[in-house]
């Protein structure tokens, strides 16, 4: 059967269970989009800018543990997309992201809207491909799904100059797809999985630190039966959170720059340390050598065999996917007869409730101004802990990830490696999309939810009752916190100094807005907030703002060296 190479396009879509695509039309796909016109499997969202296509779809995965799939056109279409598929490159989100070309014979002569795709998108891509030919479309479709989900999950670009979206060839889809170079490990070492219950049976100061590797193998349930087995301390990094209950009492919170002080001071004092799909990037462990004063053993589980030993020598390395390794090692854990050294532990859990005891998360309230803390914790109490939470990225994050105790992975849906502001909104969107009747909310600030406020057109066309909770204190708020602190009050373009009125905006987008001023009103605006089940409401709390972000390790600093509130 002869197709062109937009119907094949449109196939492989259906084949590999596409139920959205997320983008933009332009000149250079429009073949594409005449083919997305003529069927209803795969249900377009037309957004109102290309980056957020991809955030769209970002957020979708990130919920779904599905691939994500967006498309682009052309030129500034693809470039546009960029941000969006280096936050997704950053926090190993599976996408695939289709970009229109020009016509291949034009291809190099700079013609009208030509950019190369496949250069530009090299560095923050797991892979890209330039297809010359409509027969090859079908594999590359199949090639690009198979890299984006399997091994470490990644973003892959598939660039279709438009005369090859014309041209015909037979259509196949391939049932499976080998690629020679690339075969990721699934199970780890069976001597260094063995070696490692052993280290682990044998911790006097054991702790496991947990990261997104755990959210995007699904491997929650194998880590909270290991850490239930062994009574160990356990922590999640920003990108981590949900991977653990975080009401559990062996949970001490988030580490790194903005993390518990329980969680900071056992990370650094541990003797045995187990690192479960985390990267010990600087946000989490901060001045390494600082880290490594403190000798400890550190078995590290990661699918990617590049991030093991790359910022901290590992003793134990297990390549292989999370799951897989955590069940492994679970095994071995059930069926010995060794136990952990109860009075070390009970030692070593005195120290941890006396670091917990201090409660580094605890802030001042009023009666007179909004902390933008209270609000997150009466969103949690309105939502039961049961909503889908996606952020920007600022203080407002950091107080989302503190305060708002995640009991389940897949709901905290943030920009972790390239904090992309702008990414809140489309990336709630995505997770609408794919939770119908769930409760989403986007924590935003006032300088992040600028970047991408169009995007509420598009959830007026798709009736899409996400909640915005904006917190809003009038500045670029990490910024300004960076620049009390560091750079002597000089508040240099942090402030803002001429904000839309938000209530009148998203109302004139067709949406419900209201403004709210005194603590006493935060609760009820929630209440009220989410009781609308098919509206956005866009609530605007105005915070205090001098609030900082506490605990806070200063940048080059090590995870004691930690600044708190009471400290200032």
């Amino acid at each position: 059967m002869e197709l062109t190479g937009a119907e094949i396009t449109v196939r492989c879509l259906q084949e590999e269970g596409v139920e959205y695509i997320f983008g933009y039309p332009g000149g250079a796909v429009l073949f594409i989009y005449d083919e997305l016109f003529k069927q209803e499997q795969v249900k377009h969202i037309l957004v109102r800018h290309e980056q957020a296509a991809v955030h769209a779809a970002d957020g979708y995965a990130r919920s779904t543990d599905k691939v994500g799939v967006a498309l682009v056109t052309s030129g500034p279409g693809l470039t546009n997309a960029v941000t969006g598929i280096a936050t997704a490159y950053m926090d190993s989100i599976p996408l695939v992201v289709i970009s229109g070309q020009v016509p291949t014979g034009f291809i190099g002569e700079d013609a009208f809207q030509e950019v190369d795709a496949v250069g530009i998108t090299r560095p923050c891509v797991k892979h890209n491909f330039l297809v010359k030919d409509a027969k090859d479309i079908a594999i590359t479709l199949k090639k690009a799904f198979y890299l984006a989900r399997t091994g470490r999950p990644g973003p892959v670009l598939v660039d279709i100059p438009k005369d090859v979206s014309n041209q015909k060839a037979v259509y196949e889809y391939p049932a499976t797809v080998n690629i020679r170079s690339y075969n990721p490990a699934s199970h780890g070492d069976p001597l260094l999985v063995k070696q490692a219950a052993q280290m682990l049976l044998a911790a006097k100061r054991p702790m496991v630190y947990a990261g997104g590797g755990v959210v995007l193998s699904d491997a929650a349930k194998q880590l909270t039966e290991l850490v239930r087995l062994l009574d160990f301390p356990v922590t999640n990094t920003l990108m981590g959170l949900g991977s653990y209950p975080s009401p559990d009492k062996n949970f001490l919170g988030m580490l790194g720059m903005h993390g518990t002080l329980e969680a900071n001071m056992a990370m650094q004092h541990c003797d045995v340390l187990l690192a479960v799909g985390a990267r010990f990037d600087d946000r989490v462990i901060g001045n390494v050598a600082h880290f490594a004063e403190v000798p400890r053993k550190i078995i590290h589980i990661d699918i990617d065999p590049a991030s093991i030993s790359k910022r901290v020598k590992v003793d134990v390395p297990l390549v292989g996917d999370v799951r897989d390794v955590l069940g492994d090692v679970l095994a071995l854990l059930r069926a010995s007869k060794q136990k952990p050294d109860a009075a070390a532990l009970k030692s070593w859990w005195q120290d941890i409730e006396a670091w917990r005891s201090r409660k580094s998360l605890t802030y001042r309230n009023s009666t007179e101004v909004i902390k933008p803390q209270y609000v997150i914790e009466k969103l949690y109490e309105v939502t039961h802990g049961d909503a889908f939470i996606t952020s920007d990225v600022g203080q407002h994050q950091m107080w989302a990830a503190q305060y708002y105790k995640f009991n389940q992975p897949r709901r905290w849906i943030n920009s972790g490696g390239l904090g992309t502001m702008g990414f809140g909104l489309p990336s709630a969107m995505g997770v609408q999309l794919a939770h119908p009747g769930a409760q989403v909310a986007c924590i935003t600030g006032e300088g992040s939810i600028q970047m991408n406020i169009q995007e509420l057109s598009t959830c007026k066309q798709f009736h899409l009752p996400i909640k915005v909770i904006l917190l809003n204190n009038g500045y670029l708020g990490m910024v300004r916190q960076w620049q009390e602190f560091f750079h002597g009050n000089r508040y240099s373009e942090s402030y803002m100094d001429a904000l839309p009125d938000f209530v009148k905006l998203a109302e004139s987008y067709g949406h419900v807005g209201a403004r709210v001023n005194r603590p006493g009103d935060v609760e009820g605006a929630l209440r009220e907030a989410f009781a609308r089940k098919d509206d956005l409401v866009f609530l605007d709390f105005h915070t205090d703002p001098t609030e900082n972000v506490f605990p806070m390790v200063p940048g080059g600093k090590g995870l004691s060296e930690i600044i708190m509130a009471e400290d200032l």
